[in-house]
């Protein structure tokens, strides 16, 4: 395999290093989730964008499209960035690991979460995209996310909503889409409540990132 560093310290522009990456990432056998794989799932957005945004894994549907955030939670996703007038094509979004984590349940594989040994060995992909598109602020979609970019202690209910520097980045976890998808009543309120908050504070600060930028 070609060197992540060697990709990310070349003189490749920005989507020449995230296409090596990706091409990298389709071939990877570095854990078992390969094996039981349609498609891997790299990420999409604009790459010059000052805002990442990292989810936990790829479900069903991601694994059968190859793109991150289909189905109901991307629905849902879409609509959350939408209230602050953002698109997917104005962020970046991706994974903490680019194979869907399933196990056999009933004579069909059901999504699960992907394990620390998966997450590690992946990370070399996230990094290499984080090195690449150098974000100003990354928003941590879920727990797992959190614990790899933020801290490995992190505790999405207790620590949400905070700010972190992080590699020169400012970083901040929201409850995961599928999460505020699995509410009733009123924990689906509070839920929405706090992610409203807590995109609104991202939003802000994307939208300093863009002015400093001229």
């Amino acid at each position: 395999m070609d060197s992540l560093f060697d990709v990310a310290e070349g003189g490749e522009n920005r989507e020449e290093r995230l296409a090596e990456l990706a091409r990298q990432v389709s071939v990877c056998t570095r854990c078992d989730l390969a094996l039981n794989r349609t498609n891997t799932v790299f990420g999409t957005g604009d790459p010059y964008s000052p805002l990442m945004l990292v989810g936990e894994g790829p479900g069903e549907n991601e694994d059968a499209t190859g793109l991150p955030f289909v189905g109901r939670a991307g629905k849902l996703l879409d609509d959350i960035l939408k209230a602050v007038n953002l698109t997917r094509d104005d962020v970046y979004l991706t994974n903490t690991v680019k194979c869907r984590a399933a196990q056999p349940e009933g004579g069909r594989m059901k999504n699960r979460p992907p394990r620390a040994g998966e997450i590690n060995a992946c990370n070399i992909y996230l990094a290499g995209q984080r090195e690449a598109i150098r974000p100003r602020i990354i928003l941590c979609l879920g727990g797992p996310a959190a614990k790899t970019i933020i801290d490995k202690d992190f505790r999405i209910t207790k620590d949400r909503g905070k700010w972190y520097e992080v590699g020169g980045a400012l970083a901040m976890a929201t409850f995961h889409p599928a999460y505020v998808l699995r509410q009733r009543d009123d924990d689906l309120v509070r839920a929405k409540r706090a992610v409203w908050k807590d995109v609104q504070a991202v939003y802000a600060e994307y939208q300093k990132a863009l002015e400093a930028r001229g």
